[in-house]
């Protein structure tokens, strides 16, 4: 099997950024990629895709005249968001795993004030509800 190439590190270092106000959030390699993790629950999961990989067909399907590899982040998002998150398109889709997991395509187009506060809704839904009373959540 080819190598995965690596996620581009200005991404990496945009999600660390977001992540570092999380309280006891940490970063761990994963089996492919960087992920970041409360406790032993993961918040969120960066890795890249390629076109041949089973399992990934959504997200080339919004990027349909992508080369190379996407960048693409799973997270978790609470309900009713789930549904009007995987119904809005680019740059999101339903995984076929899991009921609340959403992929995210990370790009020049991200809004990465939409991505700090996706992580911070990743985070509350996953973390001890003591830890997750001390993040100011974005109101509405």
């Amino acid at each position: 099997m080819p190598q995965q190439p690596d996620v581009p590190l200005e991404i990496v270092e945009r999600l660390r950024a977001a992540c570092r106000v999380l309280p006891e959030a940490y970063e761990e390699e994963a089996w492919v990629g960087v992920r970041w993790r409360i406790r032993k629950r993961t918040i969120a999961h960066l890795r890249p895709v390629r076109r041949d990989q089973p399992g990934h067909e959504a997200a080339y399907a919004l990027s349909p005249d992508a080369d190379g590899p996407l960048s693409v982040m799973t997270f978790r998002s609470p309900s009713p968001e789930y549904e009007v998150l995987i119904n809005a398109g680019r740059p999101f889709y339903r995984l076929d795993w899991g009921d609340d997991v959403v992929g995210m395509l990370l790009d020049g187009d991200t809004d990465w004030d939409e991505v700090a506060e996706l992580l911070i809704e990743s985070y509350c839904l996953l973390a001890p509800k003591s830890l997750a009373a001390l993040v100011d959540r974005p109101s509405g």
